[in-house]
This record gives structure tokens, sequence and C-alpha cells, in this order.
């Protein structure tokens, strides 16, 4: 099997493969992998170091069309990079090409950012003088991404950083390397220059590691769990570098008294289960009011007896597996644990035999939990959910906020007036009425509040500020 190799200062290299394995189907190997080493990353970064002068002051046109046919490529392949997606992630086939359709409108979508680049032109309070206020590329930025977008996200970081003239080494999961590889090659084959963007595959104690370790990066942007993300702000305050986090969600989902059932029911089945649950975004905390309690809990009971958990890529499947034992056996504890502190398992919660063996778990309702319970406190990252009962909107709205994290935040209702003070009053950096709490658009900003995120938002016109410094420049007339 061919060896995919890391890319640096534009050469393929690497012989040491590590298998990427289909959560789906282990008897399969999706692929064989490159790992770097701390050396391999000290020359990434400086293949990023001498191609950034040329780069950063390359023309506008350039970078467009660099962008502009990575984007087109990654929609022609949907289908193929879709099912790759699926193979190495779990995610369900539709999921995984439309998670691939979304990384080509990033792209696009920054390509026409490249030429809408612009500044300011001010009047100084001093006369005979002209102000002008420039956004420049902030430098060699390193790119840390998860394993749970593992198209999606790449794109939402690499795009930007090379749209506003920045050069790049990328570490992407060691779980799911196979598609950031083809995002890379891609740009590779649509004209970057040499050491514009370095790929550097393998371990995180190891490559994540020598990057936090790094005095030469001029910015860090990573997703991923809350550990990790100190520790990147921790390496980042010591060597002065600008970094952007996110991180975990412990993400509510009120449902009141008046809400329609029927769309509560969707927004909550989506929020919490599909995806496997393994989305920063998911709803594992469903805040119900007591008058449609019963009638919610019910109703969301009947959706997950319909959801068939099954192969990622056979017609069908509504969810895919658990994306790798590690993962399936915090799942599992947490159930365990849920019982234990006195909530009732209402559905599911067991694993699951298919034809092809792999990490399948039933979707978990668990109901008479409290918001003090572990299960509602920490993010599990897996299709498991909590109902909370409470009395009325505002008992809900206290209890969606009483969370250390602040990504996303939903609500079920009829009442313009609860859903205006919800928008308003959530503790978020994302609010959804009637919508599930997972799902966003690609040309807004993205990220949260509190525990969750760190740093200028992603995506949409708002990435410029974490990938580019201002500049305020002053001529006499």
């Amino acid at each position: 099997m061919t060896i995919h190799q890391n890319l640096i200062a534009g050469e393929w290299t690497g012989t040491a493969g590590t298998e990427n394995i289909n959560p789906s189907d282990t008897n399969e190997v999706v692929g064989l992998y490159a790992s770097a080493n701390a050396q391999d990353v000290t020359d990434a970064i400086a293949a990023a170091r001498a191609a950034f002068p040329a780069w950063s002051r390359s023309g506008i046109l350039e970078r467009h069309t660099i962008l502009k046919k990575t984007g087109e490529e990654i929609l022609a392949r949907k289908e193929e990079l879709g099912a790759l997606l699926a193979r190495e992630e779990g995610k369900t086939l539709p999921e995984a090409i439309g998670e691939t359709i979304r990384a080509a409108q990033i792209f696009d979508f920054f390509a026409g950012e490249a030429l809408r680049l612009a500044g300011e032109v001010l009047p100084s309070v001093r006369p005979n003088i002209g102000v002008e206020i420039t956004r420049e590329p902030l430098g060699v930025i390193g790119i840390i991404t998860p394993w749970n977008f593992p198209i999606a996200i790449p794109a939402w970081k690499i795009a930007p950083a090379l749209c506003y003239g920045n050069t790049i080494v990328f570490k992407p999961a060691d779980l799911v390397p196979g598609c950031s590889w083809a995002i890379v090659d891609i740009l590779h084959r649509a004209g970057l220059p040499k050491g514009v963007m370095n790929l550097v595959m393998g371990k995180g104690s190891v490559v994540g590691q020598a990057m936090l370790d790094s005095p030469v990066l001029s910015g860090l942007t990573f997703t991923g769990s809350v550990g990790t993300g100190k520790r990147v702000a921790l390496s980042s305050v010591e060597h002065g570098r600008k970094y952007q986090l996110e991180m975990g969600g412990k993400n509510p989902m009120v449902v009141l008294d008046d809400a329609d059932l029927t769309v509560a029911v969707e927004a909550a089945a989506n929020s919490a289960f599909f995806s496997t649950g393994q989305r920063c975004t998911a709803s594992s905390r469903l805040i119900v009011t007591e008058g449609i309690h019963d009638k919610f809990v019910a109703a969301l009971t009947e959706k997950l007896k319909t959801l068939n958990v099954d192969n990622a890529l056979k017609s069908g499947t509504h969810i895919g597996p658990v994306v790798d034992a590690k993962q399936l056996k915090t799942d599992t504890d947490y159930i365990e644990i849920g019982r234990q502190e006195g909530a009732k398992l209402a559905f599911g919660g067991e694993l699951v035999s298919r034809d092809t063996p792999g990490f399948y778990l039933q979707p978990t309702l668990f109901t008479e939990a409290t918001n003090q319970m572990r299960i509602s406190r920490e993010e599990i990252f897996g299709p498991v959910a909590s109902v909370i009962r409470v009395r009325d909107y505002d008992e809900a709205l206290a209890v969606a906020n009483d969370t250390p994290f602040g990504l996303s935040s939903g609500i079920a209702t009829t009442s313009l007036k609860h859903a205006t003070h919800f928008k308003r009053n959530a503790e978020a950096g994302m609010v959804m009425v009637n919508l599930p709490t997972a799902g966003v658009d690609f040309h807004v900003p993205f990220g949260g509040r509190k525990g969750s995120s760190f740093g200028p938002r992603e995506q949409g016109k708002y990435a410029a500020e974490f990938f580019t410094t201002v500049k305020t420049a002053y001529t006499l007339a």
C-alpha cells in the first residue's frame, strides 16, 4: 500500500507509515500515512518562514486562482472525498459528502475574499496628514485540527490563512489524516509555491508538541480538547505568539411548553445524535419545561427507535460508528456514570453488532437528570444526551447558562417574546431558534464564549481578525 507522505518545502517526504483504520469495518485499512518527527516540524517551519516574504507580497489574483482551483477540485470530487471521509471518521455518507461540499464552498468564499482585500483612508486630526489603515499577513501559522470534521475544519483554517498571505505548517489529527492529505495535495497541484503549505502528520505528543515549543510560529490556531487548548495557550504566551482556540461544548437545547413538538424533537435528535454526537456544537443537555416534558420524552424516544446505527457507507444509515475504541470507551464509561448518578436510562446505551466489525453504539437518552451530574457538566462527545426537567422559561435559561462552556445554545418555542429574550441572554457564541444547535453557515462567524473558545472568531470575513495584523501609516502631504 502506498504511503501518503508529508509535504515539506514543496517535497513529499517520509516513509514510516501509520494505519488509518475504518471505524465501520476495523478490518479495513483506509491508507498508510507518514509520521513526522520533531526535526520534520523544524524543517517545515523553516520552509514556511523562507517562503513567507514572497507569498505575503504575492498578487491577489494568484491567491484567488489557487484557492478557486482548490475549491473546484474538491467539489468535483465530492463523492470520492466524501466516501474517504466516511471511511476514516465514520460519518454517514450523506453527511460526509455534505461536509466535503462545505469545504469546497469555504475555499470558494476565500478565493473571493482575496479579491476584496481592503483598508481605510482617513484624514488625520492634524492638517496635511493622511492616514492609511491596512491589514497585513501575520506570518507563519501553525494549524492543528481535530478528528471530527476531517475536511471542513482544515478548510476553514487553511483557506483564510492563504487568502491573507500567510504560510502554513499544518498538523491534522493523526486519527483521520486522509482528507487533510487530499486537501494539501490539491493545493500543491493548484500551484502553491514551495514552502507556503507544509503538512506534518503524526502524533500530537511529537508533532503537536514540536509546534508548541517553536518560538518561530507567528500564530497558532487550534481546535480540539480543553486540556490541549490550555497547553496551546500557555506555550503561546511564553513565545509571544497570537493564538486562537476552539474547544469543548456542553450545549443546551431548551424546549418550552409552547414549542411545536415535531420541530422540537427533530431539532433535539439532530443536535444530540447525528454525526454520532461527535460535534462540539451537539446538544447533550435537553432542558425541558414541565408541561411538555413527558410528551417530549415519549416522542423523542419513538424517534430514536427509528434511527438506524450501521456502516457509514451503507444506504439507510442514520448514525455511523463511534470514531475509535478509545472514544467508545469514553462514551460507555459516561453511560455507566449516568446510571450511578441516578439518571434514568430511557433509551439505548448498548453496543450493537453489524455485518462488519465496528464501534457501534445505540443513541443514548437519559431522563431525570440534574444539571449538577457529571453527564450534564462534562463533554462526552458521543451519542449521549440528558433530559433535565425545569419549571418554566426563567429556570430553563438559568440552567442553560449554568455551564463552563458557551459555544452553541438552542431553544424550541413559538413565543416571539421568549425567542427574543433567549437570543439576547443565552451565554453562547451562537444561538439557534427552532433549529439544531449543530449546523452553521460557512460565510458567518463561528465561535463561542467562556471555556469553549478564545481569540477571534473563525470563518467569514471575521477570519481576518486572526490571520492578519493591522498597520496604521501616516503620510505628510
